[in-house]
């Protein structure tokens, strides 16, 4: 066969070497699929970042298998810490109910031996504290002692989330736990301050009825101080023995409460005097006919000296005292004061009842407020039925009627 022009002969093929290149050079991947290929280029830095992350992924997963092994060692270590922090839960909530009575237990004492039920709840809030202050601590419960690894490293494994779990939701409890011990003392100073406050609302009233006892006494150059007669202060003694709880316990609930055991105290001191002191009404139902003071006589007509109140009542009322004391002198007479009753109340306080129908009492007889002491009625020199009601001190007529008027109840 001849060929038209020359045959062009194929040039030998001579492989060309390139340089070397380095490790990050960039770099393709080409990827081919249903006739279509895809290119994808990988930078230097973009390797670089790969082979980093790389390393990071593998250095962080040794670390945390290092961690997961060394963590079942550390809660076996922590089993001891666990079972001691739950005995002092159980002991710590039983200490809790027993507090939640206190303000009862003190409520009560203020009527029984206060120093034997104060001590007694110092005690019981010492104990408390103490075990909070011990759960709370920085301290481990397990310091200074050694465990002993009773589980192996399978079953630790196995048990680990749960005993953390577990171990966590205690302290978790403990917390609010010592929160509502917390919130029990702040209940109990508010019961305290209640407390008190009634207290001082009952000693007010009494002093205000001494007040006004003495506006009465202030016109006769008198006055009538309750503390004068007053030894409860001086009535002390013993053997001292210091109370280390007090360094223990919480300043501002001791003092309270005794602050709370002196307004008692006082409450109870100025009830005791005021039932000597005759204030209030010795007739339920009257008028008051005939003041304290001048008037002018009733038979007569001439300015005379009253020394004390005419109430005019129905006869046959009775007559009560308004306060203890001692029935001093009785006389039936149609004479003057008529049928009259004279009792002793001590601190200086006498009263007299006269023109009496009846009189329930006899010399000696001792009195305690509200008791009758007779009826009223028309004897001695009267013009109708009416009790004539005297109130001396230290011997000196003074007016009944703000004794009437006071008020402590």
């Amino acid at each position: 066969m001849k060929y038209k022009g020359k045959l062009k002969l194929k040039k030998a093929y001579s492989p060309h070497y390139a340089e070397k290149k380095p490790f990050f050079s960039e770099k393709e991947i080409i990827f081919r699929s249903a006739g279509k290929a895809m290119v994808f280029k990988f930078s230097s830095r973009m390797q670089v970042f790969i082979l980093a992350v790389f390393f990071l992924i593998a250095g962080w997963s040794s670390y945390s298998y290092y961690m997961y092994n060394k963590s079942g060692r550390i809660i076996s270590n922590k089993d001891q810490e666990l079972v001691e922090t739950r005995d002092a839960y159980v002991d710590l909530m039983s200490d809790f109910v027993a507090i939640q009575k206190n303000i009862d237990e003190v409520l009560t004492s203020m009527n029984d031996d206060k120093s034997k039920e104060i001590d007694k709840y110092k005690r019981q809030a010492m104990v408390v504290e103490d075990k909070i202050k011990q759960i709370t601590s920085e301290k481990s419960w397990a310091d200074g002692k050694t465990l002993n690894d009773k589980v192996n490293i399978n079953e630790v494994m196995l048990q680990r989330d749960l005993a953390a779990a577990e171990r966590d939701a205690l302290k978790e409890q403990l917390k609010e736990l010592e929160i509502a011990v917390q919130n029990i003392k702040k209940a109990e100073m508010e019961v305290f301050d209640k407390v008190e406050a009634i207290a001082s609302k009952e000693i007010g009233k009494i002093k205000s009825a001494f007040a006004k006892v003495n506006s009465s006494l202030r016109r006769q150059g008198l006055y009538f101080n309750p503390l004068a007669n007053s030894k409860k202060r001086a009535a002390q003694g013993g053997t001292f023995i210091p109370d280390s709880a007090l360094e223990l316990q919480d300043e501002m609930i001791i003092q309270k409460i005794s602050s709370i055991y002196k307004s008692v105290d006082d409450l109870e001191y100025y009830r005791e005097v005021s039932q000597y002191v005759p204030i209030g009404k010795p007739v339920w139902s009257y008028w008051v006919s005939s003041k304290f003071g001048t008037r002018s006589d009733p038979f007569n007509k001439r300015a005379a000296t009253h020394k004390g109140i005419d109430l005019a009542s129905r006869q046959g009322n009775k007559i009560k005292v308004m306060a203890k004391g001692k029935v001093v002198k009785t006389q039936h007479s149609n004479k003057g004061y008529g049928n009259l009753v004279v009792v002793d109340h001590g601190n200086g306080f006498t009263t007299k009842y006269a023109h009496m129908h009846k009189i329930y009492v006899k010399n000696g007889d001792y009195l305690e407020i509200n008791d009758a002491v007779g009826e009223v009625g028309n004897t001695g020199r009267s013009t109708g039925p009416h009790l004539h009601y005297e109130i001396l001190y230290q011997g000196r007529p003074v007016d009944p009627m703000p004794f009437m008027q006071a008020k402590i109840s």
